[in-house]
C-alpha cells in the first residue's frame, strides 16, 4: 500500500511539477520542454499504477489475481526506471542517478516480493 500511495503521489507531482522529479534524475535538462512532457507521461502512468494498486488492495479477496498483476506491473515499471538510469549512467547526474536508483531500485524489489506473498497457495 505504501508504495501504491508513493507512486500516486509521485504521479501527481509530476503531472503538476514535472521538473521536481525530472531534475535528480536527468539534471538541467529537467526545464526542457521535451522533458517536461515526458516527465508528465511518466507521471501519468505512475498515478494509473499507484491507483490501479490502491483500488485492487482495497479488496484483494473479491480479486484475488487483480491486486498481484498491479502490484507487479508497477514493480516491472519500476526496474525498467533502473535499467533506463543504468543504460545512461555516466550521462546522468553523480548524485540524482544513485537517489533515482535506489529509490527504483527499492521500489521495485519491495513490490516484486509483495506480487509473490500474494500468490496463490497450492494445497
Amino acid at each position: 500500500m505504501a508504495v501504491a500511495a508513493g507512486r500516486v503521489a509521485l504521479g501527481l507531482t509530476a503531472l503538476a511539477w514535472p521538473a521536481v522529479p525530472a531534475r535528480p534524475w536527468v539534471g538541467a535538462a529537467a526545464d526542457d520542454l521535451a522533458v517536461r512532457v515526458f516527465g508528465r507521461a511518466l507521471g501519468a502512468r505512475d498515478l494509473a499504477l499507484g491507483l490501479g494498486a490502491l483500488a485492487a488492495l482495497q479488496h484483494p479477496a473479491d480479486h484475488p489475481g487483480s491486486a498481484r498483476a498491479w502490484v507487479a506491473a508497477g514493480a516491472l515499471s519500476d526496474a525498467l526506471d533502473v535499467a533506463a538510469s543504468a543504460r545512461s549512467w555516466r550521462d546522468l547526474p553523480r548524485h540524482g542517478r544513485w537517489l533515482v536508483a535506489a529509490s527504483a531500485g527499492g521500489a521495485a524489489l519491495i513490490g516484486a516480493a509483495g506480487a509473490l506473498a500474494m500468490r496463490p497457495r497450492v494445497r
